[in-house]
């Protein structure tokens, strides 16, 4: 579509009453990122109240017309999407528009490929447009829904907003309070919160410690809903509060109108789960007793079984996890009910899926079903081709395979033909036991969920996924090429066109997004892999590209995005040596001396490692003096550059030993990269976001100061 054109959505498809908008772009840098939002509108062009405005703070309608399905990586950049159930829309509304703002309003010219995809309900893409004369807007209205004599309609509208979120929700009848605000808020509370989440530390591990040093509290406001089990209460000791005269009675005809609320986008910080209990067993060797219990398995049939009824029975039970995982597939916010081991009619021989998901929205049902692999078994494409006809000729909307793979686009996991006669198209969707247990981290270590015994499930849940016998760690071996491409490299007679150094390179791009997940879940932040691809490129070429230069240099590389870290977590792994280096990059200051500079962060890397390297980055992608911060704590000065080259920033980077086998195991090349980035990221990352946020701060109060006439 072009900037102004619109179309009917119903002539597009006859399965549009439910649509995902994905809105994508890239970022040259593998920086840049945007946030979506949405807004209802009425006859009058503006929202009813707040609560008509979708962002991430407010990420889903409580009806389930609007959810916010947050961020996935691409083969190009990022892609963000929202999922709209127009059939549950209320009247009233005319218009819904589709909109993404950038953070303390960063241009969008700064990002490319700048993107929406509408797909209907099958997963078939309908439409696109393209926003392609972006420059200094930071806000964008991508386009609208509206309706049209009892249909609904798409347009292209492609509108920016040089004064950013603000200014757009503005336009539609919203008074907002930016995000830029909140750091001075909350800035006195520091001090309080970091003594209490330092004193649980020990006990929480990577996740309490990251929080530690980079959260902030977050507001609080008075509300009657019920308590988030997970998150902190706040309790106000009644000595606090000196007692107040009782005021007069005042007529309410005589009280002047409440002042309108004004919407804070300040993005919510959630902090750490309370500490556990003390155990009451007696000594180490008492086990606790379990819900789902692993360690009797002993078959994979067991394995999958178990696996698959444990995790449909929690989906079931704790709706917003159940919803939190298919949402992504399409399926309505409605009552989900969860089945095992149904036998289904299929000519002579009847199948049986592992599972089914059926749910019940306005009348109508969204049907998936479930097959399930646990361990290193394999997806196999005959079964899954079965299941695909099956849920064809019964109207059902998904299959939905569930492995420890994890897929990645333009490499299917299993290869299956679609019916292109057939009216009804089904979606095939892949899940990842590394992403169910994300999502379960997610929702019981850092959002919280209403109910205890909510919590209690899926705390139950996290416990038999990680249990060494469940068959459900993720993706676990790098396949059968790794050793004869290592051996390849170790000897030098690996080859540009070899075809197992391109399954090295997939398998490796799937351990980084599984790194990503696990990383997300522990500390509760976004965290993705970046892509620099360019639009259009295609996977296979991308990857085949990257396979010649594993032959030329031996290298695998990776960019990681962490929400938060003032730049781009690196990960090069160098087969030749067996060696893995992690590396970020992180600007200088804004004021100050280079002395004071490289003094101060010398001092907040104060408990990272001795051998960790640090580098000076100068003016015209040039690099200064490097040395290791053993040797920089006496001398922190030696990095200065002795030619007074302006300093941009510095390069912190840590290597370490990885292993040689393909597996699992404690000693082999997996491990190897999670422990790596563990550390890297605990002992460096968390102490460099401090000191950003910390600058962040100085830097506000400065220019709000310059801003009020006030002599600094």
């Amino acid at each position: 579509m072009v900037k102004g054109s619109n179309v009917g959505v119903s002539t597009l498809s006859d399965n549009a009453d439910s649509v995902i908008i994905s809105l994508s772009w890239s970022s040259p840098s593998g920086e840049g990122d945007a946030d979506v939002s949405v807004l209802l509108l009425g006859g009058n062009g503006k929202v009813r109240h707040n609560d008509d405005f979708f962002f991430y703070n407010n990420p889903a309608a409580s009806d389930g017309s609007v959810q916010l399905l947050g961020l996935t990586p691409t083969e190009n950049g990022t892609e963000d999407r929202i999922k709209l159930d127009l059939s549950v829309l209320p009247a009233e509304i005319d218009r819904v528009v589709v909109a993404a703002s950038r953070h303390q309003r960063a241009a969008f010219g700064e990002l490319e490929n700048i993107r929406l995809v509408l797909t209907d309900g099958s997963g078939e893409g309908v439409l696109g447009f393209s926003i392609t004369d972006a420059s200094v807007e930071s806000a964008f209205v991508f386009g609208e829904m509206y309706r049209r004599d009892d249909a609904w309609k798409f347009r292209a509208v492609g509108q920016g907003y040089e004064t950013g979120l603000a200014g757009l929700a503005t336009d539609y009848g919203i008074e907002i309070d930016e995000d830029e605000d909140d750091d001075q808020d909350t800035e006195a509370q520091d001090a309080e919160v970091q003594d209490a989440e330092t004193a649980a530390q020990s006990r929480v591990g990577i996740a309490a410690t990251a929080q530690a040093t980079r959260a902030e509290p977050a507001r609080t406001e008075a509300t009657h809903a019920e308590p988030v089990v997970g998150a902190p209460a706040t309790v106000v000791p009644s000595a606090a509060v000196p007692a107040q005269p009782a005021a007069r009675s005042v007529p309410e005809s005589a009280r002047p109108p409440a002042p309108a609320q004004r919407l804070r986008t300040a993005k919510k910080k959630v902090a750490p789960p309370k500490v556990a209990k003390p155990s009451l067993a007696e000594n180490d060797s008492w086990r606790s007793a379990r819900l789902f219990p692993a360690s009797s398995l002993k078959s994979d049939h067991e394995r999958e079984m178990r696996a698959t009824s444990i995790l449909l029975s929690v989906m079931a039970q704790v709706p917003k996890f159940g919803h939190r995982l298919t949402a992504g597939f399409g399926a309505p916010a409605g009552r989900m009910e969860t089945f095992t081991e149904v036998s289904l009619p299929n000519g002579d021989s009847p199948r049986r899926p592992d599972g089914i998901i059926r749910v019940e929205r306005a009348g109508k049902l969204w049907t998936a079903l479930v097959e399930t692999k646990t361990n290193g078994n394999p997806l196999k494409a005959e079964q899954i081709q079965a299941y695909m006809d099956i849920a064809a000729r019964r109207g059902y909307e998904a299959v939905i395979t569930l492995s420890n793979d994890v897929a990645l686009e333009g490499s299917p996991l299993v290869d299956v033909r679609i019916d292109g006669r057939r009216k009804h198209k089904v979606a095939l969707w892949h899940l990842s036991w590394a992403e169910v247990t994300h999502q379960a981290q997610m929702l019981i270590n850092h959002e919280g969920v209403r109910h205890e015994s909510q919590a209690w499930l899926l705390r139950e849940l996290l416990h038999y996924l990680q249990h060494d016998n469940s068959g459900c760690h993720g993706f676990q071996n790098m396949g059968p090429a790794w050793v004869p491409v290592r051996r390849g490299i170790d000897e030098e007679t690996l080859c540009a066109g070899d075809a197992r150094t391109v399954l090295v390179v997939e398998s490796w791009e799937r351990l980084i997004r599984q790194v990503c997940l696990r990383l997300g879940g522990e500390i509760g932040e976004k965290v993705v892999p970046v892509q620099r691809a360019r639009r259009g490129t295609d996977p296979g070429s991308r990857r085949v590209a990257l396979a010649d230069r594993l032959c030329e240099d031996g290298l695998l590389h990776a960019e990681v995005r962490i929400e938060g870290a003032p730049g781009i977590l690196l990960i090069t792994a160098d087969l030749r040596l067996s060696r893995l280096r992690t590396s970020i990059e992180v600007p200088a200051p804004e004021l100050g001396y280079p002395l004071t500079w490289v003094k101060r962060l010398v001092k907040q890397l104060g408990e990272a490692p001795a051998d960790l390297h640090v580098q000076t980055l100068v003016e015209g992608d040039g690099t200064g003096p490097r040395s290791t911060l053993e040797k920089l704590r006496p001398e922190p000065g030696d990095l200065l550059p002795k030619d007074g080259s302006q300093i941009t920033g510095f390069r912190l980077s840590l290597s370490k030993g990885i292993g040689s086998t393909r597996g699992n195991a404690e000693s082999g090349f997996i491990r190897s990269v999670d422990s790596a980035v563990d550390r890297f990221y605990l002992s460096v990352v968390t102490q460099v976001v401090a000191q950003a946020q910390g600058e962040k701060r100085t830097a506000q109060r400065g220019r709000n100061t310059a801003s009020a006439g006030v002599p600094a």
